[in-house]
């Protein structure tokens, strides 16, 4: 299983924070001069140290408490909307029906008979026909216009340029872009 957003939070956030995870109390004595190392008031210091540490710790729980339960509260709300965009998107459907088979339609009844339905289907057949056959012209549009760039790369391949100075441009457009580099360096 997943850890959870308060196990996660906490690990990194709480456990490595109490001041004993970050500084012992010999650490935190040697970083004074020796001769104030064994005063009994660095002690106490540690001590005070620690308890605003934890005040600190105390809060950030608190914190991370009230975030869990903002994100638990956020999951339920966005699973709530989907649920209601669900049913509108039934509510959609179901009103279409109703403007396409009028509002005595039933989803569970049948709205044709065969006779009816024979020329509701041949009427979509045409129509199929009709958009296949613009697809078919469309496709022939757009084999010409590809047959025709291909036609006018084969140049490129065989090496018969338009522009016979192409080469010496090239070449040319080469020795300024160097030029223009070795000036700089």
């Amino acid at each position: 299983m997943a850890p959870s957003e308060l196990k996660i939070l906490s690990n990194y956030l709480l456990v490595p924070a109490q001041l004993p995870a970050v500084i012992s109390l010999q650490e935190f004595t040697s970083l004074f001069p020796r001769s104030l190392q064994s005063s009994p008031h660095i002690r106490s210091l540690y001590r005070d140290l620690q308890s605003q540490r934890n005040a600190l710790v105390d809060s950030v729980a608190a914190e991370i408490e009230s975030e869990v339960k903002k994100g638990k509260l956020q999951r339920r709300t966005v699973i709530k909307e989907r649920r209601l965009a669900q049913l509108d998107e039934q509510d959609d459907e179901i009103e279409i029906e109703r403007m396409l088979f009028g509002a005595a339609s039933n989803t569970q009844s049948s709205r044709h008979s065969i006779n009816s339905i024979l020329p509701e289907l041949e009427g979509a057949i045409a129509e199929v026909e009709n958009e296949l056959q613009r697809l078919g012209e469309e496709e022939a549009s757009l084999m010409a216009s590809v047959r025709q760039t291909v036609g006018g790369m084969s140049d490129l391949r065989y090496g018969r340029l338009a522009n016979s100075h192409l080469r010496e441009q090239v070449l040319e457009g080469l020795a300024d872009l160097k030029a223009t580099c070795d000036g700089k360096n």
